[in-house]
């Protein structure tokens, strides 16, 4: 044998803890029901026994400390079902369940599944009071969602008859036990919501079995009820039946007998109730009279008090009292006026501006003499000195050179000629002379030896 191969053998104690690892990490905690067989109930407090169907078995154990909330004792041929961890008894290599939760199966099962549904509804909200109806204080059609051949409708029938035999009753026939029940439910809850013929609903039925009643726990039924716009009273069984029905309806009668004295008030009742409003009506409508009765006695005093003659004549005092109050104050004003003019005349006659004004044009007199003066003297200055310029340039002037007798000569491109270089036969020429210009054309060019 290699030692490759050999890294890959196991040892049973490896092995088993291996798969016992498997199993634990891959599935977890597991619901199923079996029936038990082979249950020993240990001296240590512990359970085991074997869990089984028709075809297979598994082993099971449920420590003390898990089985104390188990509200019944185990024994053999009995349904239970049971909540548990897939685990491996290392020792001898049996894998088993290691049980948590067990209870009955049937009404075991139904009850798991009634609290699961209940928790998912509460949160979701179906059950918050804010979004509960007003029942009508005074229904004049009420509707019964139920069986029309069971107990439940006669006794709701006969008990709002006994109370308000005024009261309309309309009956939506429906199944209330079985699987299509709920689904009957639903629809008869929605033609009364089409219809919208009826001010209520009852919907229930009489007392039975957890699996009797199991329709008023279906969750499509709770979301109907939930979003029907008729206010419901849920009136399930007996006063210990719950259903989910009765959480998500907008109130819950312990019978449907309660359901229909719930709906509806006696006639005696209404009765009361219509003498309470009556006295209600009289007291309020005497407070409202006693009321204007009083704002009337104010308004006449007020009349009397603003008459238009005791108006007019108070007015008048009043005109007068102004008048006097007027003219103090406009001659006091009048006398403040005048004793600030003379103030401001003294002022005026001090600051008066024509002496300064002569000095001004005196002075101005003077400086205009100074200037032209000043004008004068540099007009003078700058003449002899634009003379001086004109004759110092009139010594250095080409012109004053062709005065006398020199010419200028230049090309047709007003080039000056110094020299014969570049001059040719038939180009013109140009001589300026002190008085006019003389145009010549060359004829010959013949350059002078330097000795």
């Amino acid at each position: 044998m290699t030692s490759s191969s050999n890294q890959n053998v196991y040892n049973v104690s490896k092995l088993n803890n291996e798969i016992k690892r498997l199993l634990e990490g891959n599935f977890g905690r597991v619901w199923l029901s079996g029936e038990i067989s082979n249950f020993v109930a240990a001296s240590s407090g512990h359970w085991y026994f074997t869990l089984k169907d028709h075809k297979s078995q598994i082993k099971c154990a449920m420590f003390r400390g898990r089985n104390r909330s188990v509200s019944f004792l185990p024994k053999n041929g009995q349904q239970i079902l049971v909540k548990a961890n897939i685990s491996v008894y290392e020792p001898r290599g049996d894998y088993q369940l290691l049980i948590d939760i067990m209870d009955v199966a049937g009404d075991g099962l139904l009850q798991q599944q009634f609290e699961q549904l209940k928790c998912q509804l509460a949160a979701e909200g179906l059950f918050a009071s804010e979004h509960k109806k007003a029942l009508p204080s005074s229904p004049k059609t009420i509707g019964v969602v139920t069986s029309p051949t069971g107990a439940a409708v006669r006794d709701i029938i006969s008990v709002l008859q006994r109370r308000n035999p005024t009261v309309n009753i309309i009956i939506y026939p429906t199944l209330v036990q079985g699987a299509q029940a709920s689904n009957d439910i639903i629809n008869a809850i929605n033609i009364a919501n089409q219809r919208n013929e009826v001010d209520l609903l009852i919907v229930g039925r009489g007392g039975g079995s957890l699996e009797d009643l199991w329709c008023f726990n279906d969750e499509a039924l709770a979301r109907t009820i939930f979003n029907s716009q008729l206010p419901i009273i849920s009136a399930v069984g007996h006063e210990i039946d719950i259903t989910i029905s009765d959480f998500v309806a907008d109130y819950r009668a312990p019978t449907p007998s309660a359901a229909a004295e719930i709906a509806v008030d006696t006639t005696e009742e209404l009765r009361h109730r219509l003498h309470y409003c009556q006295q209600h009506l009289t007291s309020s409508i005497n407070a409202i009279l006693a009321q204007r009765q009083l704002k009337l006695q104010q308004l006449q005093q007020r009349l009397v008090s603003q008459d238009p003659k005791y108006r007019l004549q108070q007015q008048a005092q009043y005109l007068d009292e102004m008048t006097t109050r007027l003219t103090r104050a406009m001659t006091l004003r009048l006398n403040n006026q005048r004793y600030k003019m003379g103030q401001l005349s003294q002022r005026l006659l001090a600051k008066n501006p024509q002496g300064a004004l002569n000095q001004s044009v005196e002075r101005s007199k003077q400086l205009e003499l100074r200037l032209h003066q000043a004008i004068k003297s540099m007009l003078k200055t700058k003449q002899a000195s634009l003379h001086a310029t004109l004759r110092e340039l009139n010594s250095v002037s080409p012109l004053a050179t062709l005065e006398r007798g020199y010419s200028i000569t230049v090309d047709e491109h007003n080039q000056v000629i110094s020299d014969l270089k570049g001059l040719k036969p038939q180009q013109k020429i140009i001589s300026r002379l002190a008085q006019g210009t003389i145009t010549s054309v060359i004829e010959r060019v013949d350059a002078i030896c330097n000795k």
